[in-house]
């Protein structure tokens, strides 16, 4: 096993870690060995595109049916005389 130190880190920060610990009845050490390793888990469920994104929003919804516009091709060609 390694150690790490960490610097600079902002005084609310460390607060707000050892209020975390402390509601899970853990050390400060060991919570943030804790969020280390789910922030780092190999298996994310974060989506990796903007596709499944909305997918992962919409879907448990059933889904959304949209109303689009009919195409007109009745619009000018640009002529380049």
């Amino acid at each position: 096993m390694g150690n790490i130190t960490i610097r600079d880190l902002e005084h609310t920060v460390k607060a707000k870690l050892l209020i975390r610990a402390a509601q899970n009845g853990r050390s400060i050490e060991e919570k943030a060995r804790s969020i280390l390793r789910a922030g780092l888990a190999e298996n994310s469920s974060e989506p990796t595109n903007l596709y499944d994104a909305i997918r992962r929003r919409i879907e448990p919804l059933g889904g959304v049916e949209l109303d689009l516009p009919a195409r007109d091709m009745d619009r000018k060609r640009p002529t380049f005389d």
